[in-house]
């Protein structure tokens, strides 16, 4: 599949979930602004895909980043960010998302499995009660130590 077909529309994504779900599929969902991916993602993004048969990953927008994070942020375009997650075989489909949170995003696709990164907890992982709610699993990964976009921006400003 080319990269760009992975990119889809939130009502193009929840009728590929939906269809998956009924081929008997376990679809697993996490989210991030995934700006300047490095190792931490990779590693990240392949052991979500293996909690599950299919990975979808929800991208913050452009304008939710910067809210987010601040001025300067996001380093990568959304476009751009989009096309770096796609192009990895392990992500089935990638969406973004204007919000600050996924939340509607998750209330909409119903994953079986929501997974987030071990710097969070069960309790504050954003829909969370929504996927439990309807049966499905939230699970968290270790991250790679030493890997953060914040990290790398901090060492690349340091080094100028």
């Amino acid at each position: 599949m080319l990269t760009v077909e992975k990119i889809v529309t939130p009502e193009e994504c929840l009728a590929k979930v939906r269809q998956w779900q009924s081929e008997g599929d376990k679809v697993v969902f996490t989210n991030g602004c995934f700006d300047i991916i490095h190792l931490g993602h990779v590693d990240y993004l392949e052991k979500a895909r293996q909690r599950g048969d299919k990975l979808v990953v929800g991208i913050n927008s452009d304008e939710s980043v910067k809210r987010l994070k601040g001025e300067g942020r996001p380093v990568i375009p959304e476009n751009s960010r989009l096309r770096l997650i796609a192009a990895f075989a392990f992500v089935d489909a990638v969406v973004c998302f204007r919000e600050d949170t996924p939340e509607p995003i998750i209330e909409s696709l119903l994953p079986d499995i929501l997974v987030k990164g071990s710097d969070y907890t069960i309790s504050n992982i954003v829909g969370a009660s929504i996927v439990l709610q309807n049966g499905g699993k939230v699970e968290t990964i270790e991250l790679t130590y030493g890997f953060s976009t914040s990290s790398i921006i901090q060492k690349i400003k340091t080094q100028n």
